[in-house]
């Protein structure tokens, strides 16, 4: 970090009350946003939020999300000081609890996955889409934008790049199975990222409130089965079929109204392409050099992918990609063993 940087960031806590916290550190995953956690001499805590350069267009879209989740009754941080512009934000303290740190410690996963499941029903329920017009949604567009990392990035670091044919062919298969399943489910507030690794144990806190909600910047409008999704077939994890298959019941169970086929279509559909992203991005890791924690998702990722394509829906991803990958989606290739 540079010593301008690091002044900015001195200003900012200056002016926000918390020249005098202690900083310590916090890991980052995926993104290039940095945290730190702050805790004054008085012992009240904060985190502080240091998205620089190109980052710092995350942060309007993050602070409008925790607003709009907070006006539905949900736990998404208070934001206590901001400066968008320098990408800074000084940010509730949620702890270290994470959902995914209470998997790994071996705790109970069915309370878990219970209250993280009601949390989507809650928010599908009670979120307005006319009352958030300047968020971004999540159609066919934005979702054929995100998946092309799959055959940019992916197909290459398998040894087949793709013709400009074979370009065509793939970007037409996404467009024919997106479009038979967009609109077939309702739309809602779409968090993304939403995993055991975003959500925070908050046992002060009753019922769906008890769930905090962290890196929501990517969120916007789209498919209810999404984040669904995003929990039950997580990157990170494997999630047993008995907690997954209970937890798509328990959705339905609260949204009656809700068509079981309509939803299952949707969220395979969803699936092939949230982990054929996922790919792409491992990929581009890969060829960089690589993170051992993220290359390690690459076996279970391309399992799941396997999976959610073999739904009838998705056979012209089905044909692609047998056509252009080994069985096995040349991962020991990728993974250079």
């Amino acid at each position: 970090m540079s010593v301008t940087r690091e002044h900015l960031i001195h200003s900012f806590l200056a002016a926000a009350g918390w020249a005098d916290a202690a900083r310590v550190p916090m890991g980052a995953d995926w993104s290039t946003r940095r945290y730190e956690r702050l805790t004054r001499p008085d012992g009240v805590k904060a985190i502080l939020m240091d998205a620089a350069g190109d980052g710092a267009g995350q942060v309007p879209p993050f602070v409008r999300i925790c607003g709009l989740l907070r006006d539905v009754d949900l736990s998404a941080p208070d934001i206590f000081a901001a400066d968008q512009g320098q990408g800074l934000l000084l940010l509730e303290d949620f702890g270290d609890d994470s959902f995914a740190l209470l998997l790994d410690r071996g705790d109970d996963p069915w309370p878990l996955y219970r209250v993280a499941t009601d949390v989507l029903s809650h928010l599908h329920d009670r979120f307005d889409n006319e009352a958030a017009p300047d968020i971004q949604r999540y159609d066919l567009s934005l979702f054929t934008r995100q998946v092309a990392l799959f055959g940019d990035a992916y197909l290459g670091a398998a040894g087949n790049p793709l013709t400009a044919v074979g370009r065509r062919a793939l970007d037409d298969a996404w467009v024919t199975v997106l479009t038979r399943v967009l609109g077939i489910v309702p739309d809602s507030l779409l968090l993304r990222d939403y995993h055991p690794g975003n959500l925070m144990a908050l046992p002060d806190r009753a019922g769906v409130r008890g769930c905090g909600l962290l890196d929501v910047q990517d969120g916007g409008i789209g498919p209810v089965s999404y984040d669904l999704l995003s929990l039950l077939q997580d990157a990170r994890r494997d999630v047993p079929d008995d907690v997954q298959a209970a937890m798509i019941d328990r959705y339905l169970a609260a949204r009656p109204g809700l068509s079981r086929d309509d939803f299952l279509a949707s969220y395979a559909v969803m699936g092939a392409m949230r982990h054929a992203r996922i790919l792409g991005r491992v990929a581009q890791l890969a060829a960089g050099g690589g993170k051992a924690k993220q290359l390690a998702f690459l076996t279970r990722v391309w399992g799941q992918f396997r999976a959610a394509i073999a739904h009838p829906l998705l056979s012209p991803l089905q044909s692609f990609t047998d056509q252009h990958l080994p069985p096995d989606g040349a991962v020991p290739h990728i993974l250079g063993k």
